[in-house]
C-alpha cells in the first residue's frame, strides 16, 4: 500500500522548506512557482484561465511540480482535499479569477468544516481593474472570508514568497484548514527579486499545542473516578496523528471508545473496546453509551448536532473533559468541566502518565458493571440490515463485501447520503487515513475527485470511491482526468435510482410523497454508467445480483492500469438504520422500519 502520513520531524501537516535563495530576478509568476517548490509542494490540481495564465508559463518548466489538469475547479478543490486527508500534507488547487475562483468555494467551505489543510491559489484581475466589475472579476477574498482560516490579496510581486510561506504555515499548523492566496494578474507579470526563505509575520497567531498541566491532572482525576466513562473521539485525533496515544489511553483505562464520522479509523473497529460510531445514524451502543455516561472524554471533536441530537438532552448526566486545539470549540456547544486547549496528541502524551499515576495511587473505579450494560446493548442491537423483499440487491451487502475484499489497508472516499452512512457502518476501519468523506458540509460530488487526489498522494494504495448515482453525476467528469493522467481509482456506484437519503426522509416524514427524487438511472438507465465509464476512458462493469457481487469486486480489484467504474444496481427502498430524526433526542433512536424507538422510554 502507499505510504501513510509519517512522523518526519516537521510540523503536523507541514511541508519542508529548502535552502536559502537570495537576489535572483524573475517574474512574479516564476516567484510563485519557485515558492511552491520551496515549500515542498508535489502536485497542484488546477485549470488555467486568463488571470492565472502567467503562472502557467513557468509551471511548464518546473521539474518539481506535477500539475494535474482537472475538468472542473470544484473537482480540483476536492482532489486537493483528498490528497491532504490521505497524506497529512497540504493539498493545493489553482484556478483563474471570477467563475474559476467561485467554483472553488464549495471545496474551500468543505475543507473549512472538516479542518483539511489546503491552499487555494487564484488569479485576480489586474490591480487597476479591481472594483470596476471587470471581465471575470469576483471578490474571492471577500467571498471566502467566512470559510477560510485566512486569505491574502497579494499587493506586490515582492510579497508572493511571504504570502505562500505564510499560507502553508497557517494551513498546516494549529487547527488545520484552507487558506486562499489571490494574485492579481499584473503582479504575476511584474518583475521582482526572489528571496527565500521569507520572514513570516503573523502577529497574534500562536496556536497552543501543549496543554496546561493542571487541567491534565484534573482530567486524570475525573477519569479515575468515573463509573460510566466514554472516550468520545473526533476527527481531531486523526489530524493530530494521535491514534497510537489514543489506544494507549483506552487500553490503560478500559474505557469504551466511540469514533465519530470524521474519526473512523482513529481506533480499530475490531478492538473489543470500540462501540462504533455515534450520531444520527450511529450504532445503538455508541449513541446510548453517550446518553448514559457520567463522563465524556471528548478528544478533537466539536459536539456537532449530528452527534448530539437535541443538544439540551445530550448526555444529561455526564461531566465533560473537552480537549481541542481550537479554543473556540471548547464550550461552544457544551460547557466543559475540564477544558484543555492543545494538540490532542500532546494532550494524550501528558494524560496517559497522569492517569497511570492516579491508578497507582489506588484511585481507579471498577467498570465491570458499565461493561456489562454496554455488552448487553452490543448484543441486543447489533448493526444489520434486511434483505430486500423484492429480490433486489441490498446496498449494505455490496458495501460490506467491498470492505472485506479490498481489505483494511484500502482507502475509501465516500460521497454523501445513504451510501456514505452504509460505508461508515459496514466497512471495518482499522487504520487512520483510510476513510475520506465530507462530514461537516455534506458535499455531494466529493467522492470521485477526492479519491483521485488520494490516489495521487498514495499511489501504491488501493483507492475506492463509494458514490451514489446522484453524487456521481455531479463530478464524474474527473474520471477523464484519471484516465489521461494514469490515476487508476475504482468507483462503486451504489445505484438505487434515487436521491436516496432525501427519499428516506420523504418515506418517513412526507407520507411517501416522492417529489423530485427519482433520477432515472433505474427506470431509463440514463445515463448508462457502463457506457459512460467507457466514454470517459475507464473500464465499466455492472452487477445486479448478490451472487455476482464478489466476482465483480474481484474483477475490479484485478484491473490496475485503468480507472474502473462498477454500477451496482441495488434496490430503491433500502433505508439507513439506526436513526435519530433531526431535532430529536438521542434517547429516541429508532432501530426498525416501523419507526419504533429502541427503548420505548425504558432503560
Amino acid at each position: 500500500m502507499g505510504t501513510p502520513p509519517a512522523e518526519d520531524g516537521h510540523e503536523k501537516g507541514s511541508t519542508a522548506m529548502s535552502d536559502t535563495t537570495t537576489g535572483e530576478t524573475m517574474s512574479g509568476a516564476k516567484a510563485l512557482v519557485r515558492s511552491l517548490e520551496e515549500v515542498g509542494v508535489e502536485v497542484v490540481f488546477g485549470i488555467p484561465g486568463g488571470a492565472i495564465l502567467p503562472a502557467y508559463d513557468p509551471l511548464f518548466d518546473s521539474t518539481r511540480l506535477r500539475h494535474i489538469l482537472v475538468r472542473h475547479e470544484q473537482g480540483g478543490g476536492h482532489a486537493a482535499e483528498g490528497y491532504a486527508q490521505a497524506t497529512g500534507r497540504v493539498g493545493v488547487c489553482m484556478a483563474t479569477s471570477g467563475p474559476g475562483a467561485t467554483n472553488l468555494v464549495t471545496p474551500i467551505a468543505d475543507a473549512y468544516m472538516d479542518s483539511v489543510p489546503m491552499v487555494a491559489i487564484t488569479g485576480q484581475v489586474a490591480r487597476p481593474m479591481i472594483g470596476t466589475d471587470a471581465f471575470q472579476e469576483a471578490d474571492i477574498a471577500g467571498i471566502t472570508l467566512p470559510i477560510t482560516k485566512h486569505n491574502f490579496l497579494v499587493q506586490s510581486a515582492e510579497e508572493i514568497p511571504e504570502a505562500i510561506a505564510a499560507a502553508f504555515h497557517l494551513a498546516a499548523t494549529g487547527r488545520p484548514g484552507p487558506v486562499l492566496v489571490d494574485l492579481p494578474k499584473d503582479i504575476l507579470q511584474a518583475e521582482t527579486t526572489f528571496n527565500w526563505p521569507p520572514t513570516i509575520d503573523l502577529p497574534g497567531y500562536r496556536p497552543t499545542t501543549r496543554p496546561h498541566s493542571k487541567q491534565v491532572r484534573e482530567a486524570a482525576k475525573l477519569i479515575a473516578a468515573a463509573q460510566r466513562p466514554v472516550l468520545y473521539v473526533g476527527g481531531g485525533v486523526i489530524k493530530a496523528r494521535a491514534n497510537v496515544e489514543l489506544r494507549q489511553l483506552a487500553e490503560l483505562t478500559g474505557i469504551p471508545v466511540v469514533t465519530t464520522l470524521m474519526a473512523r479509523g482513529a481506533f480499530p473497529d475490531s478492538h473489543k473496546q470500540h462501540l462504533g460510531m455515534p450520531g444520527m445514524h450511529g450504532s445503538v451502543s455508541a449513541v446510548t453509551a453517550l446518553q448514559k455516561a457520567d463522563l465524556l472524554i471528548a478528544l478533537g471533536t466539536r459536539f456537532d448536532d449530528r452527534v448530539t441530537g437535541r443538544l439540551e438532552s445530550f448526555a444529561p448526566h455526564a461531566a465533560i473533559i473537552h480537549a481541542d486545539i481550537d479554543p473556540a470549540e471548547i464550550g461552544k456547544n457544551r460547557v466543559a468541566d475540564v477544558p484543555i486547549v492543545g494538540d490532542v496528541r500532546e494532550v494524550l502524551i501528558e494524560l496517559v502518565p497522569a492517569v497511570r499515576a492516579e491508578f497507582e495511587a489506588g484511585n481507579q473505579a471498577d467498570l465491570t458493571g458499565w461493561w456489562r450494560q454496554l455488552d448487553s446493548w452490543l448484543t441486543t442491537y447489533p448493526l444489520g440490515y434486511e434483505e430486500p423483499s423484492d429480490g433486489t440487491l441490498a446496498p449494505q451487502y455490496v458495501i460490506e463485501r467491498l470492505g472485506k475484499i479490498a481489505g483494511p489497508e484500502a482507502i475509501f472516499a465516500s460521497g454523501v447520503g445513504q451510501h456514505q452512512m452504509w460505508a461508515a457502518q459496514f466497512i471495518s476501519y482499522e487504520n487512520p487515513y483510510t476513510w475520506l468523506n465530507s462530514g461537516g458540509a455534506g458535499t455531494m460530488g466529493y467522492s470521485v475527485p477526492a479519491a483521485m487526489g488520494a490516489k495521487v498522494g498514495r499511489p501504491d494504495a488501493t483507492v475506492w470511491s463509494i458514490d451514489g448515482d446522484g453524487c456521481f453525476q455531479m463530478t464524474n467528469q474527473e474520471l477523464a482526468t484519471c484516465a489521461i493522467e494514469g490515476i487508476p481509482i475504482k468507483v462503486a456506484v451504489i445505484n438505487n435510482g434515487n436521491l436516496g437519503m432525501v427519499r428516506q426522509w420523504q418515506t418517513l416524514f412526507y407520507d411517501q410523497r416522492y417529489s423530485q427524487t427519482e433520477l432515472g438511472t433505474h427506470k431509463h438507465r440514463i445515463p448508462d454508467f457502463v457506457k459512460l465509464a467507457d466514454a470517459l476512458g475507464c473500464v465499466g462493469l455492472r452487477c445486479e445480483t448478490k451472487a455476482d457481487v464478489d466476482a465483480t469486486i474481484e474483477k475490479a480489484m484485478s484491473i490496475n492500469d485503468s480507472p474502473v467504474v462498477v454500477d451496482f444496481t441495488v434496490g430503491a427502498d433500502a433505508m439507513v438504520w439506526p436513526m435519530v430524526a433531526a431535532g430529536s433526542s438521542n434517547d429516541d433512536i429508532q432501530f426498525a422500519r416501523d419507526v419504533r424507538p429502541v427503548f420505548d422510554g425504558q432503560e
